[in-house]
């Protein structure tokens, strides 16, 4: 598909409103999908043919001194990602110790049950326990 004659003309356009504070067809975000809907254009118009006006507005949003807010978010994601993977690694770290001390359980209590097994198995006694006889009373 050809771009249109003044798809150029439109990205910058747009850079200038969305840079200005003044979007009339996006959010204004600071990025390259806004910056692709306030010009009307699709996105690959950006990122496969008109590489350098992306690139350009990279640069004027870095020369801004803001920070755009995918980058922001993106911040955000990553660091309560480390966050769950340092939790992950340390609900791993105690469970590593405690796999020992379980196992040691699980193993005595295989044993007492096999014995409880055996023993159950065995035939009923021929021994009758008499009853208590309490002595006379004088």
């Amino acid at each position: 598909m050809t771009p249109a004659p003044d798809e150029r003309d439109r990205i910058r356009a747009a850079m200038d409103r969305i840079l200005g504070g003044t979007p009339q067809h996006s959010n204004g975000a600071l990025t390259i999908v806004a910056l692709a809907q306030e010009a009307k254009v699709p996105r690959n118009a950006l990122t496969q043919r008109h590489l350098d006006l992306k690139n350009e507005f990279y640069e004027r949003v870095k020369e801004r001194g803001v920070t755009p807010d995918v980058e922001v978010r993106l911040r955000k994601t990553i660091v309560k990602l480390k966050e769950t993977i340092a939790n992950k690694n340390a609900e791993l770290d105690q469970l590593r110790t405690d796999v020992p001390s379980r196992v040691r359980a699980i193993n005595q209590l295989e044993l007492e049950n096999q014995e409880l097994r055996r023993m159950l198995a065995l035939p009923e006694p021929n021994v009758i326990p008499l009853p208590n006889r309490q002595p006379p009373i004088t």
